[in-house]
């Protein structure tokens, strides 16, 4: 009888019986999950990956890192457990493809994302120049600087190398679009240390029918046409020219948009003074300031400028003329 029972108990577990079990509980895996890996083996152009499929995924070199990497040992090691990203179904021989790159890729935009609500600056060295401005890198993404948005004398093939303040523009990870302003970081800076009302010597660097673009200390002011003085003029070319040296007051400091609005309007003694005499402008400058913000604050703010009608696109840098 014992016998008998015996037999009952030791029924074969056969091959088949146990891939079929296998085929039932095995998890599927598609592509953009991500899974835990363990490194078992490292080969010369990529890596084979346990994640607990019937096969060994793999992941090639390139797919290690969203920098360049030229062997697998630099961001790999052996028996290492890390999280991986599928990145392709199983091919013909069961094997999935699996990526690093691509979570480092998810977890740089959510950063840069967070960095721009932050309003946050940071810092990169460009490290190449074409046509339209320069390219840097941002917790491993590829930023652009346009050159309407590089504030610096020097010619832009030799910001190779140079590391810059930067701040973000646009954050676009469906148009993989990451555009930054070195402007607009000088811009704030240097708004920290300026006041509306304080008077500040510039030197004239563009002139466009709506202004004058001025460098103070290696940021852009406009000086919009309505505020160089209070008889009309025609065009900025009749008051000023290119490398000008002058006496400008800031009447708006828009750290927003990284924009300083100035004014010689505000600084004439006598209605029409920046056509006729400018020089007596410059000599009573601070007199007429201090006039200035007394009027301002009797009024209790600084009244807004006439530049907020000129559009982001066409500031210049301060070396454009």
């Amino acid at each position: 009888m014992a016998n008998q029972n015996t037999a009952t108990v030791d029924i074969g577990f056969t091959h088949e019986d146990f891939a079929a079990l296998l085929d039932k509980y095995d998890y599927h895996y598609s592509p953009g999950q991500i899974v835990a890996g363990t490194v078992f083996s490292l080969e010369p152009r990529g890596a084979l990956i346990d994640i607990g499929a019937k096969t060994a995924a793999y992941i090639p070199i390139q797919e290690m890192s969203i920098n360049r990497i030229d062997s697998p040992e630099e961001v790999l090691q052996s028996n290492e457990t890390r999280e991986f990203f599928i990145l392709t179904d199983e091919n013909e021989d069961g094997q999935l493809t699996l990526s690093i790159r691509r979570i480092e890729y998810m977890r740089a935009w959510d950063r840069v994302r967070q960095l721009q609500a932050e309003d946050a600056t940071v810092r990169s060295a460009v490290f190449a120049t074409n046509r339209g401005g320069a390219l840097v890198r941002i917790e491993g993404l590829r930023g652009f600087i346009p050159g309407s948005h590089i504030s610096t004398r020097k010619p832009k093939e030799d910001l190779v190398g140079e590391d810059l303040p930067l701040k973000f523009l646009e954050v676009d990870e469906d148009r993989n679009r990451l555009v930054l302003s070195h402007r607009r970081a000088l811009v704030e800076r240097k708004m920290n240390r300026l006041e509306v009302g304080e008077v500040v010597i510039g030197t004239v660097r563009g002139l466009k029918p709506y202004g004058a673009f001025i460098d103070i200390g290696g940021v852009s002011g406009l000086l919009h046409i309505s505020e160089i003085s209070h008889d009309h003029i025609d065009t900025p070319h009749s008051v000023f020219n290119v490398n000008d040296e002058v006496k400008v007051m800031i009447i708006d400091l828009d750290a927003e948009r990284g924009r300083i609005s100035l004014s010689t309007k505000q600084l004439e003694p006598e209605p029409g003074d920046m056509v006729k005499n400018p020089q007596v402008v410059y000599d009573k400058a601070e007199e007429m300031a201090a006039k200035y913000r007394e009027r301002m604050m009797q009024q209790g703010q600084p009244e807004p400028a006439a530049a907020e009608a000129v559009e982001e696109e066409d500031l210049p840098s301060a070396t454009d003329e």
